[in-house]
């Protein structure tokens, strides 16, 4: 309980001594491809490449011993997910997307490679289904997207004059993607018919800061 209470202290001592300048945000644009696949639905399925387009704050969190070096990163991005069939069967949603990162550059210098974590929430735009493998996959049906989805992301990155940046991410889904398919109603006797629909994307970001 001790070292409880001890790391919990230096954590409040740490953040409450860094400093958020709001003063100091630039903004950038940002787009990219991506590769996303949802855990556990339309089966038999395969991952489908999309792509994603936005735009992002990037505010100094700056603590007394450093500078230049973390920051706080809210985006907004239009991306195109979903899944494939096996065949010709396409299941595509379209969000948008606003995660919000905690950046790190493992050094103040210019040129750099940083790591970012931090949650994304999502919001439906529209959703696509093409010759679905069975007519219970059709948003008519079990297959409506949730207009909300939640997930947590992470990233690596290399920093160009901290201004053009290459960024690697992966993002984890937490929520149903498609909660009415969560149950075997059609009696396929699939395992995973059950469980809860977790979408996850890789995603490739190129991205550009203006002065």
């Amino acid at each position: 309980m001790k070292k409880i209470f001890l790391i919990a202290a230096v954590l409040l001592f740490t953040f409450s001594s860094a400093q958020i300048e709001f003063e100091n945000t630039r903004v950038g644009i940002i787009a990219g491809p991506n590769y996303s696949g949802v855990k556990n639905a339309h089966n038999p399925s395969s991952k489908k490449w999309g792509f994603m387009a936005g735009g992002f704050v990037e505010i100094p969190w700056n603590f007394g011993y450093t500078q230049d070096q973390f920051y706080i990163q809210p985006e907004v991005m239009y991306v195109s997910a979903g899944e494939n069939g096996k065949k010709d069967q396409k299941y595509e949603a379209n969000y948008i997307n606003v995660p919000v990162w905690f950046k790190a550059y493992f050094s103040e210098a210019e040129n750099e490679f940083f790591g970012m974590i931090g949650p994304r929430f999502g919001f439906l735009l529209s959703q696509k289904v093409e010759n679905p493998q069975i007519e219970g996959y059709l948003p008519e049906n079990f297959g409506k997207a949730a207009p909300f989805d939640f997930a947590i992301g992470a990233g690596l990155g290399f920093s160009y004059k901290r201004q053009l940046e290459l960024s690697l991410r992966y993002e984890m889904g937490l929520s149903n993607a498609y909660p009415d398919l969560d149950k075997d109603f059609v009696g396929t006797g699939d395992a995973n018919a059950l469980k809860n629909k977790k979408q996850q994307i890789i995603s490739l970001a190129l991205s550009y800061t203006f002065e």
